[in-house]
């Protein structure tokens, strides 16, 4: 999310859109009581609905204007980009769920879903309300904002190493701060953030912490 001094959008829309990210972590908590098929069987149709929704506001002009007039003033400015197809944030988020329950042990699931969903609104609402020394399209007290609550969130969680907590906290800073096109798609960090961060502590327990990685696959 952009956090610069600059924002397009008012305040209470970004604390409206951010209120509705944050809400997203209810996937994490659900996650923890209930099994992997059972997330997937859910995580599925949800994704699948939003990018359908997303996919056909392209083509339908009807569905166009109600997805507009309802959404715009929360969305991001490539979600507004005209000329090209671009995904909204619920769609990357939903996205990032399924792919996190897919190819990793629950607890890094859950650690890395959680922050995007409150270290990225903590991230978005620091920076757009007190954010003055930029960082490319972001802001360093935004990014100060998701490093110090992303430390927190690693510290909490049961069964996770300390150090790989650190690791996967500064991975996911590193990658919230930066912006990644490809061409003219924007790639949301709603998807990066989690995503780089989760393989970074796989790959921090696959090479120093082999034994430990089944205690990962389920919530104490």
């Amino acid at each position: 999310m952009k956090h610069s001094g600059t924002p397009h959008r008012n305040f209470k829309f970004e604390l409206a859109r951010k209120i509705i990210h944050l809400s997203s972590v209810s996937i994490a908590i659900i996650y923890c009581i209930i099994t992997r098929e059972l997330a997937l069987l859910l995580l599925v149709p949800l994704f699948s609905g939003f990018l359908l929704v997303d996919l056909l506001k392209n083509f339908i002009p009807s569905l166009s204007c109600w997805y507009h007039n309802t959404f715009d003033p929360m969305l991001r400015e490539h979600e507004l980009e005209k000329g090209s197809i671009q995904l909204n944030g619920a769609t990357f988020i939903t996205l990032s769920a399924l792919l996190l329950v897919l190819f990793f042990p629950k607890i890094i699931a859950i650690t890395c879903f959680s922050l995007v969903a409150i270290s990225d609104t903590m991230a978005a609402l620091v920076g757009k309300k007190f954010g003055k020394h930029t960082i490319g399209e972001k802001s360093l007290e935004g990014s100060l904002a998701f490093l110090a609550s992303s430390l927190i969130i690693v510290v909490i969680v049961p069964r996770l190493d300390l150090f790989a907590g650190i690791i996967t906290a500064l991975v996911a800073t590193a990658v919230e701060a930066l912006s990644l096109r490809i061409n003219s798609f924007k790639v949301d960090d709603n998807l990066t953030i989690p995503l780089a961060s989760a393989l970074a502590c796989y790959l921090y327990y696959l090479l120093v912490l082999p034994q430990k990685l089944p205690l990962l696959d389920a919530c104490p």
